[in-house]
């Protein structure tokens, strides 16, 4: 018989009889026989998971972002990205180590889907948006993929596979949690194939989430039974469905013995009193008609909004759907009369003092749009979309000065929107400060990367701004590579 099988027959007591009979003699042997017990007989504890750096994770994240971004529109709109971003910190606050801080996106498709991404990149579809009753269940959703993050599950899989590049990772990844069409054809290929398998979830990682994701949920005040309701949500998607899993359950699969964890823990998790919880509940309903709005179909969301006028269900809710359905479909006075109708029921609401004030200016109201767009800036000073658009209705009325103080205030932040250097070029245009206009639409076409029509525009900047050095000085450094 081996020695190692022989000595995993005997007895600790054995051991102890060897050791006492053997008088003292031999001490050296009776020990490391001793410490052969505990090796062979004891199970031996898992090797810590090496997780890929925090650098090189932050790196691929940035890949990841891009990759989707080239295949999906991501929700824009000011109001909406506020809420998930708050929602996401409120959640956060649980978090006692965050290894990357968190990015949230709303991604414009009706899959029912969601996933986080390397880097602390989070994605929600707005299909699964739609699909939901209130915000516990979102909030269970976020809380569960920022478990995956700050568990490292996805950068331990990663550094398994750490031989490709992180161009192809990115894409392999994207691949995995996107699904459909577009996943397919970005998870192709003998390497993607072969490492796929390596990147997705255990069941251990999925428990660890869930667990995870209800300590965040009910430290901010959700109820923890969120995640379950969404859960119930996607999977009776899927039986509705059944020649087509929704790409959720296939990196996050809920099985009977997922599920039967899962009714069990709430248990053990109570909601802790929390006002920021209170008031995402309360601006749910909001948010999920403004995502559906500006996220479906318009035809499909019309018929929507005006069955539920017919019916009588959430009536100021499909006025301000329907308000911004015609607003996308080009119908700006419909628009106008269904966002008032909104606003009478809710005139507290800065998101409909948005949208109507939008509405107002695409019709010609420019006075209306202005005092809407101020009484957002007196609640919020900064709302960058409220300042842009106030900004707009001043220069339509011939208000240059006015319209040039607040772009200007744009300008100097570190993420600017083109429009703000196109607006600036049509103002001072407009007020014949010629080289300045030059000025700016050279930083707009740049900007949207038309370096042609730039250089053009920086040139005669450059040559109307002759005695004004300080102008002479920034097209110079404004137009480092193009002139």
């Amino acid at each position: 018989m081996h020695p190692r099988s022989l000595l995993s027959n005997l007895t600790m007591r054995e051991i102890r009889i060897l050791a006492i009979s053997s008088g003292g003699k031999h001490l050296l042997c009776i020990i490391v026989l001793i410490t052969l017990f505990f090796l062979t007989t004891q199970p031996l504890a898992p090797p810590l998971a090496r997780a890929l750096s925090i650098e090189r994770e932050t790196e691929l994240g940035q890949k990841f972002l891009a990759s989707i971004k080239s295949h999906f529109q991501f929700l824009d709109d000011e109001f909406v990205q506020d809420y998930i971003n708050r929602l996401g910190q409120t959640l956060s606050r649980g978090i006692d180590v965050k290894p990357f801080p968190f990015h949230y996106y709303i991604i414009k498709h009706n899959d029912l889907n969601a996933f986080a991404g390397p880097g602390g990149h989070i994605f929600i579809f707005s299909g699964l948006i739609s699909s939901m009753d209130n915000v516990d269940e979102l909030a269970g959703v976020l809380a569960h993929e920022m478990g995956h993050i700050t568990a490292r599950h996805l950068s331990e899989r990663i550094e398994q596979a750490k031989k490709i590049s992180l161009a192809t990772m990115a894409a392999v990844l994207a691949g995995i949690f996107i699904g459909g069409k577009v996943g397919a054809a970005l998870g192709t290929g003998s390497v993607a194939a072969g490492i796929q398998t390596q990147l997705h979830y255990s069941r251990e990682d999925e428990r660890q989430a869930d667990q995870l994701g209800f300590k965040y949920s009910t430290l901010a005040g959700f109820r923890p039974s969120g995640l379950i309701q969404a859960l119930e949500v996607i999977q009776k998607n899927s039986w509705l469905d059944s020649n087509r899993m929704p790409p959720y359950l296939l990196t996050h699969p809920t099985g009977p013995e997922r599920i039967s964890n899962l009714e069990s823990m709430p248990q053990g998790f109570h909601p802790h009193p929390n006002p920021e919880a209170d008031q995402l509940r309360q601006q749910f309903p909001i948010f999920k008609t403004i995502v559906q709005a500006k996220a479906g179909n318009p035809d499909q969301m019309e018929q929507v909004f005006k069955k539920d006028l017919q019916i009588g269900k959430n009536v100021p809710l499909a006025h301000l759907g329907l308000g911004i359905v015609y607003k996308t479909k080009s119908e700006y006075t419909k628009s106008v009369g269904h966002l008032k109708v909104a606003l009478a029921a809710m005139p507290s609401c800065a998101a409909i003092w948005m949208e109507l004030g939008q509405s107002y200016q695409l019709t010609g109201q420019n006075g209306e749009a202005i005092s809407l767009f101020e009484k957002a800036l007196r609640q919020n000073p900064n709302n960058r979309k409220a300042t842009l658009l106030l900004a707009e209705s001043y220069e339509n009325l011939g208000e240059y000065q006015k319209a040039i103080s607040l772009l200007k205030t744009l300008s100097f932040s570190d993420s600017v929107e083109p429009k703000v250097y196109y607006l600036l070029g049509m103002a001072y245009g407009r007020l014949s400060r010629l080289a300045l206009a030059h000025y700016y639409f050279g930083l707009y076409f740049k900007k949207i990367g038309r370096r042609q029509k730039a250089r053009f525009h920086f040139l005669e900047a450059k040559r109307l701004a002759k005695g004004d050095v300080s102008l002479q000085h920034k097209i110079e450094t404004a137009s480092k590579g193009i002139l």
